[in-house]
């Protein structure tokens, strides 16, 4: 009796792991359904005859099933039927591996915020970003560095030397506004050797009454580079302060510091002082256009005092303009004429001007705040300052 044909197998076999066994075999195991999903890493099971696999939630024992009936099992063979479908599930350490490296993520934002930066929104918001940064930087260091410096800094050091056998001057009070820094106090010094001269001596009558100092000018001229002349009408100007306002105590080195630097005593211009005081020529400064760091003040005296019908000019070895001559102007040497250009009045004019408003020109405040007033410039207060000091100290020598 011939058999009867075997079915043919089937191209597409099962994995082996999902055979299912027959009821005979007791010791045959039964597959797990759950041995038929994918992976999570996404890889494709391997089968056995290069077979396309199940889905990743597909029914593992429909797949046992079939492939039994491809291999002609017996009709008695079991099939295990799952009640749960099978569900994806994807462990922990696979998902992490999922994540782009550092670099690359790196690499992804940098790209995606320079994209963004040339945007209209980015173009906007960025550099708005960046100054609120540097601001809040500037801010938190200024609060830190600030007040540690502070802590840190002492006292100004380099300060000008004082006349000697005169007492120190008072310090500044801390924070005065305007004080030139390295500023010790008030120069002083007082004409010595001053023939009958004091508190309560009129002066001279008859002639110029600086004619008193003669002497003692002359015995200063060759130290200090200072004209007989020019030292008498310093010197008178302090007398007659002492007397007229005794609070301000102004002394002769202040004076001459101011004509050093306005005028080189009366020199300036290749002008020179007369006997009797008076510059020749004339000098007389620049106009006050405003141009070339000047102030600009239109013609106030018709050209009376400066002969400028245009612009006001300084005048004189002390460089009062007119406003100020018209105030403030004096006559020292007692022949009738306030006269700007003539060093005795112009030098009694300046100590009248430095002594306004009670100052007290022992006391640094009121001595800094005196010169800023006669020019409103801090080197020139501070040339002033040096060149009194100066002139205080070689007169001592």
């Amino acid at each position: 009796m011939v058999p009867a044909p075997r079915p043919a197998p089937s191209s597409k076999t099962a994995p082996a792991a999902s055979t299912a066994p027959t009821t005979d075999d007791p010791t045959a195991t039964t597959a797990d359904p759950r041995d038929a999903t994918s992976t999570a890493s996404g890889d494709t099971p391997s089968t056995t005859s290069g077979d396309t696999p199940s889905t990743a939630n597909g029914d593992s024992t429909a797949g046992a099933a079939t492939a039994a009936i491809a291999a002609g099992a017996d009709a008695g063979a079991t099939v295990p039927v799952s009640s749960r479908r099978g569900r994806f599930r994807v462990p922990f350490a696979h998902a992490i591996r999922r994540l782009p490296p550092p670099r690359q993520a790196a690499t992804r934002t940098r790209r995606a915020v320079a994209d963004w930066s040339r945007r209209p929104s980015g173009r906007l918001i960025l550099p708005g970003l960046l100054l609120l940064t540097l601001v809040a930087t500037a801010g938190v260091a200024g609060a830190i560095v600030v007040p540690a410096t502070a802590r840190d800094a002492g006292p100004a050091s380099g300060q000008p030397e004082p006349a000697s056998s005169v007492p120190d001057a008072a310090q500044p009070a801390p924070g005065e506004p305007g004080l030139p820094v390295g500023a010790s106090g008030a120069p002083t010094g007082t004409p010595s050797g001053m023939p009958g001269v004091g508190p309560g001596v009129a002066p001279v009558t008859g002639g110029r009454p600086a004619d008193v100092l003669t002497a003692w000018a002359q015995q200063l001229s060759a130290r200090l580079d200072v004209s007989p002349v020019a030292l008498a009408a310093y010197g008178y100007a302090e007398l007659v302060l002492k007397q007229t306002t005794p609070g301000c105590r102004l002394t002769w080195t202040t004076l001459a510091a101011i004509g050093k630097v306005e005028s080189q005593h009366g020199r300036a211009n290749t002008a020179t002082l007369q006997p009797d005081g008076q510059a020749s020529p004339k000098i007389v400064g620049p106009a006050l256009n405003g141009q070339g760091g000047t102030l600009q003040i239109t013609d106030t005296d018709r050209g009376e005092i400066d002969g400028d019908l245009i612009y006001d000019r300084a005048i004189g070895p002390m460089q009062f303009i007119p406003t100020t001559w018209r105030e403030i102007g004096a006559d020292a040497d007692n022949n009738g004429v306030k006269d700007p250009n003539n060093i005795h009045d112009a030098a009694l004019a300046a100590g009248n001007y430095l002594c306004k408003q009670g100052r007290d020109l022992t006391v640094a405040q009121d001595w800094w705040k005196a010169i800023l007033s006669y020019n409103d410039v801090r080197p020139y207060a501070q040339d002033v300052f040096d060149t009194a000091n100066e002139y205080g100290r070689r007169s001592r020598t």
